[in-house]
């Protein structure tokens, strides 16, 4: 599209947004950016609609079709509203749960979505305050409602928010519902559709009533007391950087028993801008740099951090010299789920119904040790939804003892069906405590798991492409590798690739075969034959590519994994170049 039609197409969206179903504010906005000689605000804003995906809503905050603001939530709860009366029609009351976290704005865009789904009849229980997401899955099942939503744009950076849609089970929506919702929120084409006058007899707020039975569903986590008994004194630091975690995690750590838990006083001050970071994203090291500090300074044993909306953990150690070191998303997975095969196993609570999950991105050593130990594990796509479909799938009869995937997300129940920081974070505290309690450390702990299944280096690499322009380009890089798929990386021939668009499977001779997926997801991933192991996708949240590498070596004992450490990096940067990022 040429630029001068482009203008064209985007004036003409944003004049509609000059009539009376637009607030003053608003529309001085608008008029701002059309006057403006510079188009590039405009163009930003309204070159598309915020789409209503699979995972709700989430972007830049402001004023446009393409923006987070009350007119793209609201049309989205609109568009909600008017597919759970369509499903629901012979219920006698609808009711629906609102939470948000501490964002710019997310209060005001929980109060109003809680006021259209109250003006299309619908009951809704709405938090008092922030709440961890994972909090606010629980409250559904909990309070027999029929969705849910959350405004929060979880671990992006401050200019960001986001809406995510729930539904009965209290996972995200998956098919069929995420099509009839996105359906019925493309259906509403103009904010004089949307039902923004409220009812506030259907509005009931909530908040300790939910806590409590959450905070005593948390504690049913919990394996061993009898460790973290022993090591009731064990010094933690906790951070929520700024966000919900503040609220419940200090609190579910002393009802786990323990005693000395120390908190970051700079970042548990709720800030929707996040002013103590860079990024509220505990997967980057500069996040954690805070709680790390507090923790040289009164030499704790665990450093841990939650995200804005208290669903991600980020975790630090001592490593085998004294220093501290950040423990990634796939080594906590593998820490998480060898604890809690182990200790079923040595208490007899192993039924042979067991099973584990993790999403296609996460390390293939978690196989090994399910399959050593005789558990199923079941791969699924990217994100906790697909985790919670697992869950539902085989309710009543098989096991879900734990899930996660590489993006610093655990969850270790089945009373939520979403990454869970509250029950995350408890849970890695009893796993160092039943480590300390044999005389090891947790990174000691994580050697010998490599010692006994195997070496693995994971890295993750985003290029971000922001804008229009951005998202053309990695339209562009995906079309190329999927045309043009590499025959080896990193001087190891390529076994067999993964196309989960296509869902089929190439290896090297040809042979095509189909692969069993729920449904679609633009994915690519190349296996090699030193067991290298290359995924490809862009991110359905953010303007990126991710790349995740994975290496593997065997190593006889935890002397020899310095070596195969520094080899992976060496690894890593060779498959990099191979792959030209």
């Amino acid at each position: 599209m040429e630029n001068q039609e482009l203008i064209k197409l985007v004036t003409e969206k944003a004049e509609k947004w000059l009539t009376p179903a637009y607030d003053a504010e608003t529309q001085a906005e608008v008029k701002r950016m059309l006057a403006n000689e510079d188009k590039t605000d405009l163009i930003e804003a309204f070159y598309k609609d915020l789409e209503f995906g699979t995972g709700g809503l989430r972007g830049i905050m402001g004023v446009g079709t393409n923006r987070m603001n009350i007119y793209t939530v609201g049309a989205a709860t609109q568009g909600l509203s008017n597919y759970l009366k369509n499903n629901f029609k012979d219920l006698e009351q609808i009711s629906v749960v609102v939470g948000h976290d501490v964002r710019n704005n997310s209060r005001l865009f929980s109060e109003t979505s809680a006021n259209i789904f109250s003006a299309n009849g619908i009951k809704v229980y709405l938090f008092d305050g922030m709440r961890p997401t994972p909090e606010m899955s629980f409250a559904i099942r909990y309070l027999g409602c029929q969705s849910g939503i959350i405004l929060t744009a979880s671990h992006n950076p401050k200019e960001y928010n986001g809406y995510k849609a729930y539904w009965d089970d209290g996972a995200q929506v998956l098919a069929p519902h995420d099509k009839g919702i996105i359906g019925e929120v493309e259906k509403i084409k103009d904010a004089s559709e949307i039902k923004f006058q409220g009812n506030p007899a259907l509005i009931e707020i909530v908040g300790e009533n939910i806590d409590k039975p959450y905070l005593d569903a948390v504690k049913t986590v919990s394996i061993d007391p009898e460790a973290i008994a022993h090591q009731k004194d064990m010094k933690i630091v906790y951070t929520p950087i700024h966000g919900t975690g503040m609220t419940l995690i200090p609190r579910a750590l002393e009802m786990w028993g323990f005693k000395h838990v120390v908190t970051v006083p700079e970042q548990m001050i709720p800030d929707g801008n996040f002013s103590t970071v860079v990024s509220p994203n505990p997967e980057n090291a500069e996040a954690m740099t805070m709680a790390v500090k507090l923790g040289k300074e009164i030499d704790a044993d665990l450093v841990m951090a939650s995200d804005p909306d208290a669903d991600r953990v980020g975790i630090a150690c001592k490593n085998d010299q004294g220093e501290w070191e950040l423990v990634n998303g796939n080594q906590t997975c593998l820490l998480y789920l060898y604890y809690i095969i182990t200790q079923y196993k040595k208490l007899g609570k192993m039924t042979g119904k067991e099973f584990v999950v993790k999403t296609i991105v996460t390390t293939e050593l978690i196989k090994k040790i399910a399959d050593k130990n005789s558990i199923e594990m079941i791969d699924c796509y990217t994100g906790f939804k697909w985790i919670a479909r697992e869950v539902r799938l085989y309710e009543g009869k098989k096991i879900y003892i734990g899930g996660g995937e590489e993006s610093y997300g655990f969850m270790a129940e089945s009373f939520a069906r979403d990454k869970d920081a509250v029950s995350a974070c408890c849970l890695i505290a009893e796993i160092a405590a039943w480590a300390k309690d044999q005389g090891k450390t947790l990174y000691e702990l994580l050697l010998d798991i490599y010692v006994e299944y195997g070496f693995s280096k994971e890295k993750g690499i985003s290029v971000v492409k922001p804008g229009k322009s951005g998202a053309d380009e990695i339209k562009q890089m995906m079309i190329n590798f999927r045309n043009n798929p590499p025959k080896e990386i990193a001087g190891s021939k390529v076994a067999y690739c993964k196309d989960f668009l296509t869902l089929k499977q190439t290896d090297a001779d040809g042979k095509v075969t189909d692969l069993d997926m729920p449904d679609t997801s633009n994915v690519l991933q190349y296996y090699t034959e030193d067991g290298t192991k290359v995924s490809v996708r862009p991110s359905g949240t953010e303007p990126k590519i991710k790349f995740y590498i994975e290496v593997v070596a065997d190593v006889k004992d935890r002397d020899s994994i310095k070596a195969a450490n520094k080899a992976a990096d060496e690894k890593i940067k060779a498959v990099m170049a191979s792959l030209g990022i």
